[in-house]
């Protein structure tokens, strides 16, 4: 295992995310919960993995139930997160009692904001902070989904460091390049890449005939026009992964956490699938390869917003009478635009 060294903390670069521990939404069922997801967080500290990151939105706080128990008492790094609703500085401080109860810890050794409330000032809710700090409650502060004016804003109001930014970082999806990154390398922070893998979609598994359900049916990624239009990326990842007799999801993976100062947090179905995350530590790619998976990034534009929401909604609604010109969606249809997409009355609502 590879570690980033960031404020004084050590950190493994490949961490766990435990989003699926006990969500009923990943569809990974019951068995997973009481014995997969044990077995996951042993093999991981066998690895050198210290960082387990949780929320008390997974599943309603069973995510952290089911980590605590599982590492019972073990060194880790611990990380959790607030949901920011009304988060006041007495609520963030009774909802950390609530996790570290949960967690079956005295102290959690980062507590994040999950995501920016613009309309709780942001000196209540790092108030919070700072008294659990106090207390010996948590040791490190961070947020979650933050832009680098709110993340800056947060230490002033703070009055320290705010250790990490944890945001959505992997090859389709590149904005903490342009500010979060370089910042956190030059300022001894750290970025916590969660979904690095795009929840699977850099796994090279699926394709417009293949896409996946459960959680990810409404990630619009898996839209079958953007499973196609990801080919010559999905390609990139392959033979990359060719040259070092390893996966598209490691190459991923290795691409991320090749930035100075970001670790990364993916998921893991089972035993396994861990194991082949964190070997993605170990791979080393060259500066050419970083740039070739670079472009290949830059040159893939899937349907996002309300392109991609319309998209969604044509094929949830299409027994209603949505349609393409020619009746389907899954090829161009001839004298439309590309990606026209026409209402029963004929609008192009894409």
């Amino acid at each position: 295992m590879r570690y980033v060294e960031v404020n004084g903390v050590r950190l493994s670069a490949i961490g766990v995310g435990c989003w699926q521990f006990g969500s009923s939404e990943w569809g990974y069922g019951e068995s997973y919960a009481d014995g997969e997801a044990a077995r996951i967080v042993d093999r991981a500290l066998e690895l050198g993995i210290n960082l387990f990151d949780t929320a008390e939105l997974y599943a309603r706080g069973r995510s952290e139930t089911i980590l605590g128990r599982a590492l019972a008492g073990r060194p880790a790094f611990i990380a959790s997160k607030m949901a920011p609703f009304l988060p006041l500085s007495s609520t963030v401080v009774r909802h950390a009692h609530a996790s570290l109860d949960r967690l079956g810890v005295g102290t959690m050794d980062l507590y994040q904001l999950h995501w920016p409330n613009p309309v709780v000032p942001l000196s209540q809710q790092l108030g919070g902070m700072r008294t659990l700090q106090r207390e010996g409650a948590i040791v490190h502060v961070g947020v979650s989904n933050y832009s680098l004016a709110r993340w800056r804003a947060a230490e002033h109001a703070l009055g320290g460091p705010v250790l990490s930014n944890q945001v959505q970082y992997s090859l389709v999806a590149r904005k903490p390049d342009v500010a979060l990154v370089p910042w956190a390398a030059a300022n001894d922070r750290v970025v916590i890449a969660y979904s690095p893998l795009a929840q699977g979609f850099l796994s090279g598994r699926y394709d417009e005939t293949n896409a996946p359900g459960g959680v990810r049916r409404n990630n619009a990624l898996f839209l079958p026009q953007n499973l196609r239009a990801a080919g010559p990326l999905l390609e990139t990842l392959r033979g990359v992964a060719r040259t070092h007799d390893a996966t598209p999801s490691q190459v991923a993976l290795a691409w991320v956490i090749r930035r100075t100062n970001v670790v990364a947090i993916p998921g893991a179905s089972s035993v396994s699938q861990l194991e082949q995350n964190v070997a993605a530590a170990d791979l080393s790619l060259s500066d050419e390869e970083d740039r070739e998976l670079s472009a290949a990034s830059d040159a893939f534009h899937p349907l996002r917003g309300r392109r991609a929401f319309s998209v969604a909604a044509w094929r949830r609604d299409s027994r209603r009478g949505w349609r393409r010109p020619c009746g389907t969606w899954s090829h161009p249809c001839p004298g439309a635009a590309p990606g026209a997409i026409f209402a029963p009355d004929g609008t192009n609502v894409a």
